[in-house]
């Protein structure tokens, strides 16, 4: 017998888009415009539906956010507290504590089977072709009535938790962006119920106790319209509604996809949905990338899948988030020290990182698209930043690129700063001003981490020792070249010279400060390595910026560590006000703390400024207090980076000249085919950079290329040591060319360029120099 019911039942059992359109034809809705209604009730929401998540993977984490929302709201309501009232939690962390009983908010401090117990309420269900999925969102939260749904699932604009302080989906868009990731017609299915106890409290609003559902479509432009828009089911302007106790919704035993009832809450099914590398069985891909994209998700989620032909011990999985992950598996994978904590302040918002990194070969399945920067909002990713980013010059990481996570929390950022750097979509940064300092911000902490540098220079030494041949050899050959061509002494007028391949000491630190020192999670004392007092001032330049250096036995994560193990806190004070308004970084590393201060703009020169810095934590009943003063110095003169005048010899014969710096020749370390993964070669690949330190470089260089093999098959008459000595050490030529023309123009991403122009110049390489070599005037 034809009921809403029975129709509603069949959409949500439909694994293909063909499956649902032809349930709408026998139903004569399909094709009738009347039974339709505008998504927003606005006839151009293309414009507004297409511009959401670029990714399909970003849009279905929308749905999520709107899952966890919907259950928090659950238990707001049921409560009988106002979401947008005093009563209501100040923040999502609150919310959790309150509703849940979830320490500090913190899924951390829940044991796994609790936190499975909690994932009951939240769903993703894989079901259809392994090909050619359709996922299932399912949670218990409020639900909606048939009457409200307009106003919610189905608005565009409306303001429905722009005043709500713990929920997280503030941007209005109703996780519209995972639309035009379903398959040809962009189908969705929506099926909600209000939650009955809600409704006892609120009343009923005459469709409260039915079940509603739509299905949302892509309609083509019509006559007249330059766009596609979106529809949703409404016969008659209405949302079909009827009435049952609950719906056979939720899966069964594996591999049915029903076989428990759904008493409450909402459904949406997103049929053929789009999700490029990540169809494999969702305890896999997507459970890895999601993870990445939610690392301190408020409540846990249940991936669940249902397609036919898989094995497993298990066909669902608990999702907690990255940081729930990387807490658990910190000690197998995560290098010892780290993580790390640093705290920056950029045009007076603050933001907390939390540094990782990964012993080598173990990011894997953390790193799911070589993320390096993540930038998180109330536990859900807003943004990244390629981990190419630790390749720059100005950071210096190359050897840890692959390794390094970092984890920035952006959530104390006021509103308007959040617009500026985060696009709506919640999974692109906004290039601007703001986005370059912060960057810029990053790179100087990274940079300088002592725990860094010393990791670093331990796998550079693990990498290329034993690989390295005795470099003499290359220096006079390449000498050689220099010496009998004027065009390249002239390059390469500072010389060239050996450097230790193996120098391990940064300049500047003092081990003995932190070697044996037991560091602890509360400090005992936090106090200056240098007193800098009223009658001894810091020096620092107006147009610079100044640091100074605490000692302490606090451990590394004490300033950024989770809630629930009481991090400290930190304010500096400028003359009894605190620093709000200007930009400092604090790092802190093996019991020394190095803050890195701008000044006043409006400071003088020969000012006297008094600071304070503060450190606190539950532990201490009085907080450390740290004095000392800074001296404003006259504005340093920046160099221009043009060549100054030339210094003559002061003698006939030039005895006493200054010799300018050698320029020093780099490490090179042949690679094989059977490491091309390692460094990210293939065969057409030629010569990759990596910065050693203090201006030194590793070149690794594609002894299989290509055509360097084809050309020692081709010529078989010539000693194939020669043309591998040819090929080396014209690509070394090149390669150290293009470094000193990039560093000169200060291009960042010099490294890249390096890779990408010797590719190109590696088909022509070996042929050039056999073949120009020979040429005679006509």
């Amino acid at each position: 017998m034809k009921s809403l019911k029975s129709l509603c039942i069949s959409l949500s059992r439909a694994e293909t888009e063909k499956e649902v359109i032809d349930l709408l034809k026998e139903w004569g809705y399909w094709d009738d415009s009347s039974a339709w209604r505008y998504y927003g009730d606005n006839e151009n929401n293309f414009a507004t539906i297409g511009n959401q998540q670029s990714a399909p993977d970003s849009a279905l984490v929308e749905k999520i956010v709107n899952s966890v929302d919907a259950m928090l709201m659950r238990e707001c309501l049921r409560r009988g507290i106002d979401p947008e009232g005093d009563e209501a939690p100040p923040t999502t962390e609150d919310a959790l504590e309150e509703f849940f009983g979830i320490r500090h908010g913190m899924l951390t401090n829940l044991l796994p089977k609790k936190r499975r117990e909690l994932a009951e309420n939240i769903m993703i269900v894989a079901t259809g072709k392994k090909s050619n999925p359709n996922y299932s969102i399912i949670d218990k939260g409020e639900g909606q009535t048939p009457k409200k749904m307009s106003e919610t699932f189905l608005s565009l604009t409306k303001s429905n938790k722009l005043r709500i302080p713990f929920v997280q989906g503030k941007f209005n868009m109703g996780g519209t962006g995972a639309l035009q990731f379903c398959g040809k017609h962009n189908l969705q299915l929506i099926i909600s119920r209000r939650d009955p106890q809600i409704v006892k409290i609120e009343g009923n609003d005459g469709t409260s106790d039915y079940w509603g559902f739509t299905v949302i479509r892509r309609v083509d432009p019509e006559k007249g319209m330059k766009s596609s828009t979106f529809k949703y089911l409404a016969p008659h302007g209405n949302i079909p509604m009827f009435k049952a106790k609950s719906l056979p919704l939720l899966p069964g035993e594996y591999p049915n996809p029903w076989g428990q009832h759904l008493e409450w809450g909402t459904f949406i099914k997103l049929y053929e949905y789009q999700l490029v590398g990540l169809k494999t069985a969702v305890y896999f891909d997507l459970y890895y990338r999601l993870a990445v994209l939610v690392p301190n998700i408020a409540l846990p989620i249940l991936l669940v899948e249902r397609r036919r032909g898989y094995t497993a011990q298990a066909y669902d999985i608990v999702l907690s988030g990255l940081s729930v992950r990387l807490e658990e598996d910190k000690y197998r994978n995560i290098e010892d020290g780290f993580p790390s904590s640093a705290t920056l302040k950029v045009k007076g918002q603050e933001m907390k990182l939390q540094i990782f990194v990964f012993k080598p070969g173990k990011e894997t399945h953390y790193k799911t698209r070589k993320e390096g920067i993540i930038f998180t909002v109330n536990g859900q990713a807003h943004g990244f930043i390629h981990d190419s980013f630790f390749t720059r010059k100005s950071v210096g990481m190359s050897y840890l690129a692959d390794s390094l996570l970092i984890i920035a929390d952006c959530t104390k950022f006021s509103g308007r700063t959040r617009e500026d750097l985060f696009m709506n979509s919640r999974d692109r940064l906004r290039e601007g001003e703001l986005k370059k300092e912060i960057e810029e911000k990053i790179a100087e902490l990274i940079k300088k981490h002592q725990g860094l540098r010393e990791l670093k220079e331990r796998r550079r030494r693990e990498e290329i020792e034993g690989k390295i041949g005795d470099a003499k050899p290359l220096v006079k050959v390449i000498e050689k070249v220099i010496k009998n061509s004027p065009t390249l002494s002239k390059l390469f007028v500072e010389g060239v010279k050996i450097t230790n391949p193996f120098n391990l000491a940064p300049a500047g630190v003092k081990e003995e400060i932190f070697k044996g020192k037991q560091f602890k999670q509360f400090p005992t004392y936090f106090e200056l390595t240098k007193e800098f007092t009223i009658h001894k001032p810091k020096h620092c330049p107006q147009n610079q910026r100044f640091r100074v250096q605490f000692e302490t036995d606090a451990e590394n994560n004490y300033f950024a560590r989770a809630r629930d193990l009481y991090p400290g806190e930190f304010k500096l004070f400028l003359d009894k006000t605190e620093v709000e308004d200007k930009d400092y970084t604090l790092n802190l590393w093996n019991g020394i703390a190095n803050l890195t201060v701008s000044l006043p703009e409006d400071c003088k020169v020969g000012d006297l400024l008094e600071y304070v810095a503060e450190v606190n934590d539950i532990s201490r009943v009085n907080p450390f207090l740290i004095e000392f003063y800074v001296i404003v110095d006259p504005p340093v003169q920046k160099k221009s980076g043009k060549p100054g005048k030339r210094i003559q010899p002061p003698g006939e014969e030039g005895e006493k000249r200054k010799k300018p710096s050698a320029f020093d020749i780099p490490n090179i370390i042949p690679v094989k085919k059977d490491e091309w993964d390692k460094y990210g070669f293939d065969e057409e690949s030629a010569l990759k950079v990596m910065d050693s330190g203090e201006n030194g470089y590793d070149f690794y260089i594609n002894m299989d290329n290509i055509y360097l093999l084809t050309e020692i098959k081709g010529r078989f008459k010539t000693d194939p040591k020669i043309l591998e000595a040819q090929y080396k050490y014209g690509m070394v030529l090149i390669g150290m060319s293009l470094l000193k023309e990039l560093k000169e123009k200060e291009e960042e991403s010099i490294y890249e360029k390096v890779y990408e122009i010797t590719k190109a110049i590696s088909p022509v390489l070996l042929p050039m120099i056999a073949t120009l070599g020979t040429l005679e005037e006509e």
